[in-house]
């Protein structure tokens, strides 16, 4: 998953990101309102984790702005505020859930995964297209034997896996490469001069994918990016 966490409190937002990295996550950090604001415009996320209070704002205004910018993440409000008109106000303008300080790291990462589920994959652990079947929980990767050439279990790297993953969650759409390192990468991508290792994995993904039995998904859109569709 690519999360945004919003939150000025330094030890909790350290342990929040060392949690969720040690996962295999992708945690970006904002610690104001401006810089929330600045991410949030530019990026796109799974899921933001938002402090409602903030230096420079407040985290409903966050809310008001995703609603504006039409943003489609899912948002978990993270909150020592504990009054219900509080709650209400939150989830009126379209947070996903509203978790009170202090929480269990574990409850965190379970409410995350519980809205990225609903938001991307209609609620289930398991995604499948066509022959392919991904458990999200032990991040494999499967092929139906009646299906393939050599059906089982699919080797990927981290990467593949995830850009296995992003590409499925939005079959059908043309995604920029710039898209995809920002997903792949996070913010860290500002960094890079050129995206040709992004070539790299989706060719190697694309000749595991077709090695295994399954029709070549994966698009080229020249000058543009990339298409995952049914041939």
């Amino acid at each position: 998953m690519k999360i945004l966490l919003i939150e000025d409190e330094a030890s909790l937002r350290e342990s929040i990101i060392s949690y969720f990295t040690g996962e295999g996550n992708i945690c970006e950090a904002a610690v104001d309102f401006n810089s929330a604001l600045e991410k949030i415009s530019i990026y796109n996320y799974d899921c933001i984790l938002l402090d409602l209070s903030l230096p420079g704002g407040d985290g409903m205004e966050i809310l008001r702005s995703l609603k504006k910018m039409n943003k489609k993440e899912g948002v978990l409000i993270i909150s020592a505020r504990q009054a219900l008109d509080d709650k209400i106000d939150g989830l009126n303008l379209g947070a996903d859930d509203y978790l009170i300080k202090p929480f269990h790291l574990s409850e965190l990462k379970a409410r995350v995964a519980a809205i990225v589920r609903r938001k991307s994959y209609n609620g289930s652990n398991t995604i499948v297209f066509n022959e392919i079947s991904i458990d999200t929980l032990a991040m494999s990767v499967s092929i139906k034997p009646e299906l393939a050439r050599l059906p089982g279990i699919l080797t990927l790297t981290k990467k593949e896996y995830d850009l296995l993953v992003y590409f499925i969650a939005n079959q059908g759409k043309v995604i920029s490469k710039n898209a995809i390192a920002e997903h792949l990468w996070g913010d860290e991508i500002d960094l890079a001069d050129h995206f040709d290792f992004i070539y790299t994995h989706i060719k190697n993904l694309r000749k595991k994918l077709v090695e295994a039995g399954c029709p070549d998904y994966i698009r080229s859109m020249y000058g543009v990016g990339y298409k995952f569709e049914n041939q």
